[in-house]
């Protein structure tokens, strides 16, 4: 039987577009369908790079028996959560509520009115280690359905009831709202409580690189909240989390020591952590050179793995890459492309150089993995040349081995924090070609995205797909707002203010914090996250982006609507500072505000293209939440910033810290003082 997927933009949904379930993507059709057939509704949320949904796809739902089942009892829908985020998380909401865990693929059963009645992530085909098999699942309801209808419809009312009650609470600021908040101290130790001061990070076993959380600690720079940092972002370069070879960070580890992670590659991740990444190595004193040098390493390998595996045709970034690949025998199995033996070491450098490296990365002959295969780790000093020339020539070998599926998708959100990292990575560091590619990024995203005075969320190799969500809105303003800053190009301010602006219209909820999508019957509730996730919180990112538009293009107005998001966000700060990276990061700066050191515009007036030391200086000395500009004698659309300031004894920064401007200043070495300089 053909399904439906066949004209899909996802390639996720067109994985199973031959699948013999009969499935309909998200959308009234499918519900229409239902209601036509009287039949209940199972929808299947996954993603291209998700191991367990590939798992689940290959026992069941290319099974025909299984697919019999399913298309006997139910309509299926197959949702891409990367392209629908609101969908995924409003039906997560539901299988949180039902089960107490989640986790993909999630599988949730709703009535024809789109009410969940029962959920659950993955499922064997037959019972095994205590989970039930999927067929007796579909059976089992099927039959409750069309037997029991009442007590399924009054179970899938009191759920969603709930959740529209939660929603509500949440809306309203929940319980906590109005409570005082805790000084800034008490949440940086409530943060540190939960540090692991061996390994780095948060939490455990299983751990994530969390690189919103690493930006809050760089706020303040206070010695303790530095070293967590510093310490984290060390500990996630050396170990096997990080791609030695090809760069790049793969998406958690499996471990405390960050040896094993789970090795697909996200864009959204990585552009994250390319940005943090930046930051740590500005907040890094000189004379700490090999750390320095460890978080420039990551951002030179993950720049490069960005440009060389993940870059479209388009130009513009994929979204992720499998975790699965084939072996050399042709077996799939996850991580196969990213594994070493001393042997294989030895095939690719020679005995001599192998061994040489083999403890440098922590190999022996047991391995760390299976059948003596171990992730690479960065050990010990490091001679950088010597080292990264033999990782090129490892880069060089494993090319030829079958490389993980990529997901093609083109995602608004994930390249806009591209786009954002290249350009603060590229102005800290001083590489201009990064800020250059970071425009033509801009250039080929807006020219794909941008549609009719609408903004895109996906694209296909150029075909339009999912209309855009309000983290896209957000993270594209505060992106292009950076690019503006850097360039001195109006045109990014002029569109930072356009996406901004329709963020504020369409998505503003009515505690001033702003929902992920607007509200939808099909969706049990309304996806409204404060807390962050993979990604920050869509609130957060709003809060960042409008403070930095606001600061840039002189809009009161835009700074009166982040205070009013912050705001919404302080109870989940309170609460739980370390889910809320961006969030806790925005309440740092405005607790140094109240103390003299309010947010700053640094203007650099300078003639050349490329940046000069001026301008170097202040990327890389500027306090958090700063708002920086250079440009040319006389550019114009930053509202009056660059008005009768010039350059005449060279290249020349102002600073100003709200209604006070310092005197301007020429050379690097003396611009540290006004901008710390508290007023």
């Amino acid at each position: 039987m053909p399904n439906h997927l066949g004209d899909a933009s996802s390639p996720y949904l067109l994985q199973h577009a031959a699948d013999p379930v009969d499935w309909y993507p998200w959308g009234t059709e499918a519900f229409d369908q239902a209601r036509r057939l009287d039949l209940p509704v199972l929808v299947s949320v996954g993603y291209a790079s998700c191991h367990w949904c590939h798992v689940m796809a290959l026992e069941s739902f290319s099974d025909p028996e299984v697919a019999e089942v399913i298309n006997r009892y139910f309509v299926a829908i197959k949702v891409d959560r990367e392209e629908m985020p609101e969908v995924d998380s409003s039906l997560m909401q539901a299988t949180l509520a039902l089960t107490g865990s989640g986790g993909w693929p999630n599988t949730v059963f709703c009535t024809t009115d789109a009410q969940p009645f029962f959920a659950g992530s993955y499922f064997p085909p037959v019972a095994r280690g205590g989970q039930p098999g999927f067929t007796d699942v579909l059976t089992a309801l099927g039959q409750a359905w069309q037997e029991r209808r009442g007590e399924v419809v009054e179970q899938a009312a009191t759920i969603t009831s709930q959740l529209a009650a939660s929603s509500v609470a949440l809306t309203a600021g929940g319980p906590a709202a109005g409570t005082p908040m805790p000084p800034a101290q008490d949440l940086l130790d409530a943060v540190s409580a939960d540090y692991d001061i061996v390994n780095g990070g948060f939490g455990g076993p299983t751990k994530f690189p969390n690189a919103t959380l690493i930006d809050a600690l760089l706020v303040k720079g206070d010695p303790t909240s530095l070293d967590i940092a510093q310490n984290t972002c060390e500990h996630l370069v050396r170990g096997g989390i990080f791609d030695q070879v090809g760069g790049g960070f793969h998406r958690y580890s499996t471990d405390s020591q960050w040896i094993i992670p789970h090795f697909e590659k996200m864009l959204c991740d990585n552009a994250l952590l390319l940005g943090t990444m930046a930051r740590c190595w500005r907040r890094t004193a000189d004379h700490d050179a090999d750390r320095r040098e460890l978080y420039s390493h990551a951002v030179r390998r993950t720049i490069g793995w960005l440009e060389r595996e993940m870059t479209t045709d388009e130009g513009l970034f994929a979204a992720s890459l499998d975790a699965d690949s084939d072996d050399l025998a042709g077996h799939s199995s996850e991580g196969a492309y990213y594994l070493w033996s001393p042997d294989l070491l030895v095939d690719a450098l020679g005995r001599q150089e192998a061994d040489w490296l083999r403890p440098l990365l922590h190999i022996d002959a047991a391995g760390n993995f299976e059948e003596g295969l171990s992730t690479l780790q960065m050990r010990g000093r490091l001679h950088w040349e010597r080292i990264n020339e033999d990782l090129d020539a490892l880069l060089e070998l494993r090319q030829v081995r079958p490389a993980p599926a990529r997901d093609d998708k083109v995602i608004t959100a994930w390249n806009a924090m591209a786009i954002d990292s290249l350009v603060e990575a590229g102005m800290i560091l001083r590489e201009w070609g990064w800020v250059e590619r970071a425009v033509g990024l801009a250039e080929g995203l807006w020219a794909a995205h941008w549609r009719g005075g609408q903004l895109l969320r996906t694209s296909l190799h150029g075909i339009v797909g999912a209309p855009a969500v309000a983290e896209d809105h957000a993270h594209l303003g505060l992106a292009l707002a950076g690019l503006a800053g850097a360039t001195g190009q109006q045109i990014w301010l002029e569109r930072a203010v356009t996406v901004l602006e329709a963020a504020v219209e369409r998505f503003s909820a009515a505690d001033g914090s702003f929902l992920d999508a607007e509200p939808s019957e099909l969706l049990p509730a309304p996806s409204h996250q404060l807390t962050d996730d993979a990604c920050p919180s869509v609130t957060a990112t709003m809060v960042k982006a409008l403070r930095r538009v606001a600061l840039m293009a002189e809009r009161p107005d835009l700074m009166e609507r982040a205070d009013r998001a912050s705001s919404a966000l302080e109870p989940v700060v309170a609460a739980a500072p370390r889910y809320g990276g961006w969030a806790l990061a925005d309440h740092l700066v405005r607790d140094e505000a109240r103390r003299g050191l309010k947010p700053a515009t640094v203007v650099v007036v300078e003639e050349a293209a490329a940046p000069g030391e001026l301008a170097a200086a202040a990327w890389r000395m500027a306090p958090s939440g700063t708002a920086l500009l250079r440009g040319r004698q006389g550019t114009e659309g930053f509202g009056g910033w660059f008005a009768e300031r010039g350059d005449a004894a060279g290249p020349t920064a102002y600073v100003c810290r709200g209604t006070v401007c310092f005197e301007p200043v020429t050379d690097y070495l003396e611009l540290k003082d006004p901008l710390w300089r508290r007023v």
